[in-house]
């Protein structure tokens, strides 16, 4: 599997791409990578408004529209072909309580400042071009004090450790919240730090 994994997605700044999807969402997958397990790192209460940027075929996105169940989901993916992945899964799934965009974070995303209380990245922001762009993109997306968290896993080549993590985020106004893994994986959450109030 992870062979598989490396061979389909050389590490770079691109996505993965889509005609391999089946390769991020099947059970084999599901043996080392529990999406309830990382949902629940998340610490949701069910009222969130949450941003998910780049689902794929939607491997978290069906446990993280379960979880919510007074709150929204709103995906965003640069591949229009995973959103309909995406957007299958959460039908068969009875999940309602979701959005689907398309286009590239690095140039904006398409809500209204601090709209969201989570936005969640899993092996994402190292296929992102104008990573700092994106980070920036997310911060006006969140409310003050909203949280920002990142799952990073092996094999993903484009893993970014938790000081990487720090280095390109918090310049973009937010302060580490906590961080917890082990060689295989990484959850890393932020907050983002309340606006300045300029005299």
């Amino acid at each position: 599997m992870d062979t598989l994994l490396r061979q389909t997605r050389r590490a770079g700044d691109f996505p993965y791409p889509h005609q391999a999807a089946f390769l991020l969402d099947n059970p084999v997958r599901r043996l080392f990578t529990n999406p309830r397990a990382t949902i629940d790192q998340l610490e949701l209460t069910g009222t969130e408004q949450v941003l998910e940027l780049g689902p794929g075929p939607g491997f978290y996105s069906l446990e993280l529209a379960r979880k919510l169940t007074d709150g929204r989901l709103e995906l965003f993916d640069i591949q229009p072909q995973m959103l309909d992945k995406a957007r299958r899964k959460l039908a068969g799934g009875g999940c309602d309580n979701v959005g689907f965009h398309s286009g590239d974070a690095g140039a904006g995303l398409p809500f209204p400042d601090d709209s969201f209380d989570v936005a969640f990245l899993a092996a994402v922001i190292g296929e992102v071009p104008d990573k700092p762009a994106c980070v920036r993109a997310l911060a006006r997306a969140l409310k003050p004090g909203g949280r920002l968290a990142f799952f990073e896993h092996f094999p993903d080549p484009d893993r970014m450790s938790v000081a990487e993590l720090q280095k390109l985020v918090e310049p973009e106004g937010f302060s580490l919240l906590d961080a917890r893994g082990d060689r295989w994986h990484d959850t890393v959450r932020f907050t983002r730090n309340p606006k300045l109030i300029e005299g």
